[in-house]
């Protein structure tokens, strides 16, 4: 830091204006600070897109490349219609022929343009891939060739970025070194002998090498400004100029510094706030180097200068400070994308179903967060990161379940061409009965067996459904053959039926019954779907003929035992007391039995043949009931005899 030295009595015009410069350089500063962050705003969008050039690949997991700023997307707009070659071309020229510091935007709108392009191709192999039968995790995109010499020319960029950067850190310090040197130039011009014609000039022209030497590392700017005006407002103050040139040095600084006033204000309307802020940082270097005005205008120039900067940069800052709150909102909706992925990871689905709707949630949820803007800068590359594990932890879940899923479907693939050959050797079968029961089992365990791949499905059914249909096919028309013959066994059951039903049973007694079964069961099969109506005629004719002869012999059998009784209590017999005992003893017996037979009819009805174990049973109890009913009735005759 440079101390003051001692200046003539009075403060001079041009002293005036120097200590304005001095608040110039303040004001310069805190707008330094402000275009500080401007930059690392730019660093964030270049960072990130680094980044996502980096991680991009076509697997679709997830690169940030969705997340280009709105200036890129748009400029890539202007792109639209070429192909991938003309973009490269383009990018290709553009790093021959123009500066790299004015290389960005078009870097990045062409890179844009360029991904959206592969992202369609990608896209569009995807979707052939699986239409195609491919298995999800096995889809991999083919490798382009211009999108390797894509990476060549930005990695080319990238290089010359760098290489510019630590270049203008160089010109940097080199210009501080050149504006020490001015300065002791301006300490030499103060104690100079010279004409004032010359001294003058020598001042001017070290005020334009000031003015044309770049700018210097941040760090020196003001105590180096500080230095600079203290030796411009001593050589003012040493140097007695003739007036009439100091005043039209003060009119020509008064009409630039209006002129840069009206240029300040006017960026109050500029659209974009960046690039206002930057025209701002220019105007402020031009005001610096411009010369002081008279007393009379300085501080209202001032003020008003200093207005307009003012609204510029309450503009820039409340710019930032909304993409910082936007940044923010951005990190809680990754979050909780995040989130909703852990909570798919913790879900371990495990069935297809169950995979694919965790792909569509997962893949909608990619959507979002390529549609999502940036997160805070020190927070972009964590959030990003455990988005990245959390769907590569899914991604890894999946391959594993699939690649299980692929080796039970192998399983099934074995199992399903053993069952296709089972039936293969079944096709030309004519034990019709036993090929049936097979080939029936071999269906029922086809069901049983999971699936296998798409790939095989279509041909194993087809392959075992041609055995089950050959064989099937051969044995109807097998049975269609026959099919007469069941008609005319029919017609012979029917008329052997209706000739049982007006037989003389009395006479003709069990021998009769068993000529007709006899010639029943000589008769063939007769057709399926009569075969229960007629065996159920049957049945009630072979019954209604039992009842006759068991209704005849029942009515002898009484005669005979009332005869018995008769002449048994007439010789008065002692017997026929026994015998009523006796008889007695079997009613209770056979009552005993009836309800022992109705009581089980209740167990009968949960058993698989119940409806024929029922109706035996209940012929049974007629028939126990009907012997009941005689020997009541024999009792009943004892009775009657003994009383008289």
């Amino acid at each position: 830091m440079v101390t003051n030295s001692k200046t003539t009595a009075g403060i001079s015009p041009a002293t005036e204006e120097l200590q304005q410069m001095a608040e110039a350089t303040q004001i310069d500063a805190a707008a330094q600070t402000t275009a500080d962050r401007s930059a690392s705003a730019e660093d964030i969008q270049d960072e990130t897109a680094a980044v996502a050039d980096e991680n991009n690949n076509h697997s679709g997991d997830l690169a940030d490349a969705g997340n280009e700023s709105a200036e890129a997307q748009s400029a890539a707009d202007e792109y639209a219609g070429r192909t991938k070659n003309e973009l490269l071309e383009l990018l290709e020229q553009a790093l021959g022929e123009k500066p790299v510091l004015n290389l960005r935007h078009e870097v990045e709108a062409i890179k844009v343009a360029f991904y959206k392009m592969r992202r369609a191709e990608v896209d569009a192999e995807h979707k052939t891939f699986i239409e195609a039968n491919g298995e999800e995790a096995e889809f991999s995109p083919s490798n382009d060739d211009a999108e390797l010499k894509l990476k060549e020319l930005l990695k080319e960029y990238r290089r010359r970025r760098d290489e510019f950067t630590a270049d203008l850190d160089k010109a940097k310090e080199e210009n501080y070194r050149t504006k020490l040197a001015i300065i002791e130039e301006l300490k030499e011009l103060i104690d100079t002998d010279e004409t004032l014609g010359s001294t003058f000039a020598r001042f001017r022209e070290l005020q334009q090498r000031w003015k044309d030497t770049g700018a210097v590392p941040q760090q020196h700017v003001k105590d180096l400004w500080e230095t600079y005006n203290l030796y411009v407002e001593n050589f003012y103050n040493f140097i007695k100029i003739n007036k009439d040139l100091r005043d039209l040095d003060l009119k020509k600084n008064l009409e630039r510094k209006e002129a840069l006033c009206t240029e300040a204000e006017a960026l109050a309307e500029e659209k974009s706030i960046i690039d206002a802020f930057n025209r701002l940082q220019k105007l402020h270097d031009e005001w610096r180097e411009t010369g002081p005005v008279a007393k009379e205008f300085k501080e209202q120039l001032w003020e008003r200068f200093k207005a307009a900067s003012t609204v510029v940069n309450k503009r820039h800052q409340a710019y930032f400070e909304m993409l910082k709150e936007e940044q923010v909102r951005n990190l809680e909706q990754k979050s909780r994308l995040c989130e909703e992925v852990e909570k798919l990871v913790e879900s371990q689905p495990a069935t297809l179903k169950a995979w694919n709707r965790a792909t569509e949630k997962l893949q909608d949820i990619q959507t979002r967060w390529k549609g999502i803007g940036f997160a805070p800068r020190k927070e972009n590359n964590k959030i990003y990161e455990r988005f990245r594990a959390a769907c590569d932890n899914l991604f890894e879940m999946k391959r594993a379940f699939f690649a299980s899923l692929r080796e039970e479907m192998d399983g099934n693939y074995k199992l399903k061409v053993e069952i296709c050959e089972a039936a293969e050797a079944l096709r030309d079968s004519e034990e019709w009965k036993e090929a049936t029961d097979k080939l029936i089992a071999l269906q029922a365990e086809w069901k049983k067996i999971g699936a296998v791949s798409r790939r095989h499905s279509d041909t194993l059914w087809k392959r075992f459904r041609a055995a089950c249909d050959s064989f099937f096919e051969r044995k109807a028309a097998h049975f269609a053959s026959v099919g007469d013959e069941y008609e005319d066994n029919l017609n012979r059951k029917t008329a052997l039926i209706a000739e049982m039903l007006e037989a003389d049973i009395e006479n003709g007694g069990y021998e009769l019954i068993r000529e007709f079964q006899r010639r029943w069961s000589e008769i063939g099969f007769v057709p399926i779907k009569a075969k229960n109506t007629i065996r159920k005629q049957y049945k009630e004719a072979v019954d209604k003929m039992f009842n006759v002869l068991r209704s005849a012999g029942s009515d002898k059998a009484m005669t005979r035992f009332r005869e018995k009784v008769s002449s048994m209590a007439a010789a008065g017999d002692r017997r026929l007391n026994a015998e009523r005992e006796r008889l007695y003893n079997k009613v209770r017996r056979l009552e005993q039995d009836i309800a022992l037979l109705e009581n089980n009819i209740g167990f009968f009805s949960k058993s698989a043949n119940a409806d024929s174990l029922i109706a035996d049973v209940n012929e049974k109890i007629q028939r126990t009931k009907q012997e009941l009913a005689e020997t009541i009735e024999k009792v009943k005759m004892i009775d009657e005899n003994s009383q008289n």
